[in-house]
């Protein structure tokens, strides 16, 4: 089997492009894997059956004015306070957050994305529920 490194250069570009920590590519009977690190997260599936009541609360074009550090979801998925259902959660409002702690996962194609701080802060608002669909760019913290 040759491997085409055009596809692993071209997977590699899009883990930074979509800040991404693992993608997964299948063509027929070649699979390729990859990774930005050795750690792997693995959690159980956390679908539902309830129905999603998608009511606008916010849109990204909102001219409301909020002051403070806006921490915004890298990529579309589904966000996570905690690593497990029932587990602690990665940050809560008042508490002190430094740059590159995860301050919440975003799941993609059953792929577990850490999303880190972008500042040091304290969390003034956690601005999505947990396991609510959030887009690209959605302000998901607020930090002072």
């Amino acid at each position: 089997m040759k491997i085409d490194k055009k596809i692993i250069k071209e997977l590699s570009d899009y883990l930074d492009e979509f800040n991404l920590t693992e993608l997964e590519y299948t063509e027929k009977d070649t699979k390729i894997k990859v990774s930005k690190n050795n750690i792997s997260i693995q959690s159980p599936s956390r679908s539902s059956n309830k129905t999603l009541n998608t009511k606008l609360e916010t849109s990204l074009s909102d001219s409301s004015v909020k002051s403070g550090i806006e921490v915004k979801s890298p990529i579309i998925g589904t966000a996570y306070h905690a690593p497990e259902p029932g587990a602690k959660k990665f940050a809560e409002v008042g508490k002190k957050i430094k740059k590159g702690d995860t301050i919440m996962i975003v799941e993609a194609m059953k792929t577990m994305n850490h999303v880190p701080s972008t500042a040091d802060g304290v969390v003034k608002e956690i601005c999505v529920e947990d396991g609510q669909p959030v887009e690209f760019g959605q302000i998901i913290i607020i930090l002072e």
